[in-house]
């Protein structure tokens, strides 16, 4: 189930990761084409501005995904909620108080990211500044409703969303080019409609009676607000790390190169930013599954994340990576037509980027796990070596040697750097090679529960549902159990997993899943029930007076906790029953359940 899950999720969180760069990457192309090398150049000077936008939404993003998997993880729906809550009213202010501010400050701040005090590159900026932040509102609100739709499991909307965006900026930017020759400032403004377009699109869910997340002014509070910065924080870090690096590059080119380097650069960073959405699809299905695993405490389904993870950082950067070496003259040519300096600069720059895209895409999956699993200095670490520190001075240093050239080869040796730093740290910890089973994962010696303390099956069928209980029931007398609380959890095994599979599975295409975990802790036995049918929640369940439901009234009252969430198109169900102290006698003879046998 985690297979089909993670490739699920990664598509999904791949094609979100275009919201921002489809948009950015189409103005690129536009300005190119139609206002030249100091449009580009006003573009790079707006791009530490624009990347701040990204940065807060991001931040928020992140901290929505950790909070939530935290939540998720708990079985609190109320939780959630408040996480929900708390998000829409954050982006609210934080997005209009920043629109004002770029608005008001744009002057200063344009000379401050190098386009000069006055000078048609420092009016360009400034225009371009003005009407892309009239859409800083869509395009954070855009970014934070992401993760929601997400584990709301509505894909199919998110893509809408994102296809009407893309066509909406193309249209409007040769609108604004062919009709109204609004420059800089109308190239921008087209970007802030299409994220405002974008939104309306996704709201057409989140206004709806189907939404699964419920806004309400009494969950919002100071508390939330803390929690969500607080995860956000390593997010919000490595962008803003990407600021800083961004900056200081449009500084080192402009000593090397001048405008002509710069523009390069803009057309580099614009298609690797586009490429980079594999990375950031790992890292964001990282944080979140990660996330919902770590506070399950399910050491296995963490180390199977992380190998999937692992595999498809490499077949996605290492395919990603010959597609930019093959057609980058093709790809840079969209945006410089006439061959030139600038042109060969960028196609050579491009190809030098694509050596870096594996290292990145390892680099986001272990960085936003450890930042799901409580190890935020580690990741908030990472983002500083990868985003900044390691590749300017890769940029200065090369620069200095090989000119321009030298340059390009700031992504590819960031990204090494900090893989070869982190494998380093990962053995000086652990004692134990990086690529190890579980050891690049830096969990607590007694983190989860032992093998020995875990039982998972797998239940396809209603003939495997009997088989369960009884392996369930099993696997409680083998720890000590009286056989009335053994017979009680294969109840509970039996209840549930029918009812999913009666009523849940599609019988004739054969393509649900439900898989059942039984941990045993000091305390308390533990049940989870995780399958990707319809919606349904038993928990707050009232059934009609001819609907027969003794067996999920039996299930709650045998229970001492019953949470339900409903997440990543799955429903996730855990049951706690109260652990005995194991017997001083041998353990009895295991009997099969009455109920269990009735229903053979």
């Amino acid at each position: 189930m985690i297979k089909k899950l993670v490739r699920q999720m990664l598509a999904a969180q791949i094609f979100s990761a275009l919201t921002v760069s489809v948009c950015l990457l189409i103005d690129n192309i536009m300005i190119s084409r139609f206002l030249g090398e100091e449009g580009m150049a006003a573009y790079s000077f707006s791009n530490p501005i624009l990347l701040a936008i990204g940065a807060i939404g991001s931040l928020l993003a992140a901290g929505i995904q950790v909070a939530c998997s935290r939540s998720l993880g708990r079985g609190s729906q109320e939780e959630t909620n408040a996480g929900y809550s708390t998000a829409v009213i954050l982006v609210a202010a934080i997005s209009i108080l920043f629109m004002v501010g770029v608005l008001v400050f744009r002057a200063p701040l344009a000379a401050i990211m190098g386009a000069g005090h006055d000078g048609s590159v420092n009016r360009q900026t400034q225009d371009y500044l003005a009407g892309f932040c009239i859409g800083a509102p869509g395009s954070m609100a855009a970014l934070v409703l992401v993760p929601f739709m997400q584990m709301a499991g509505q894909s199919s909307l998110l893509i809408a969303a994102v296809l009407s965006m893309t066509l909406a900026d193309i249209t409007l930017d040769l609108l604004n080019v062919y009709m109204f020759h609004g420059g800089m400032f109308g190239m921008g403004l087209a970007s802030s409609l299409s994220y405002y377009l974008a939104l309306i699109v996704g709201c057409f869910y989140f206004l709806s009676r189907r939404c699964v997340f419920r806004f309400s002014w009494k969950l919002v509070s100071w508390k939330k607000t803390a929690e969500l910065f607080r995860g956000g924080v390593p997010a919000g870090f490595n962008m803003a790390a990407s600021v800083v690096f961004v900056f200081l590059m449009n500084h080192i080119l402009k000593s090397a190169g001048g405008t002509p380097a710069i523009a390069a650069y803009t057309v580099i960073s614009s298609l690797g930013n586009s490429a980079n959405c594999i990375t950031t699809g790992i890292g964001g299905v990282a944080l979140t599954l990660s996330g919902i695993f770590y506070h399950e405490e399910d050491r296995t389904s963490l180390k199977q994340l992380m190998r999937l993870l692992a595999r498809y950082s490499v077949a996605l950067g290492a395919v990603v990576g010959v597609l930019l070496l093959v057609f980058a003259p093709q790809l840079v040519s969209i945006f410089i037509p006439r061959a030139n300096d600038t042109q060969a600069m960028a196609i050579l720059g491009l190809r030098l980027f694509a050596a870096g895209l594996i290292p990145c895409c390892v680099n986001n999956a272990l960085k936003f796990t450890y930042q799901a699993t409580e190890r935020v200095l580690l990741s908030e670490l990472i983002s500083l070596l990868e985003g900044a520190v390691f590749p300017a001075a890769a940029a200065f240093l090369m620069s200095r040697i090989f000119g321009v050239t030298g340059a390009w080869l700031y992504f590819v040796i960031g990204e090494a750097l900090t893989l070869m730093s982190l494998f380093i740290y990962i053995w000086r910890k652990t004692k134990r090679s990086p690529i190890e089973d579980g050891a690049y994962l830096l969990l607590r010696d007694d983190f989860g529960v032992t093998d020995d303390n875990l039982l998972e099956v797998d239940i396809s069928s209603r003939q495997e549902v009997a088989a369960a209980a009884e392996r369930a029931e099993a696997f409680c007398l083998e720890h000590g159990q009286s056989p009335k609380l053994s017979n009680h959890i294969a109840l509970c095994v039996e209840e549930m997993a029918s009812n999913t599979v009666s009523h849940g599975f599609n019988q004739e295409k054969k393509r649900n899943h439900l898989l059942l975990r039984v941990l045993h802790k000091p305390d308390a036995w533990i049940l989870r029930f995780r399958d990707d049918c319809t919606a349904f929640d038993p928990v707050h369940y009232v059934p009609d007076a001819s609907t027969d439901a003794l067996g999920l009234k039996l299930v709650r009252g045998l229970a001492r906790d019953v949470s339900y969430t409903y997440s990543l198109s799955m429903n996730n169900l855990t049951i706690k029953l109260p652990a005995e102290a194991p017997a001083a006698q041998e353990p009895p003879v295991p009997e099969k359940s009455t109920e269990c046998a009735e229903k053979q």
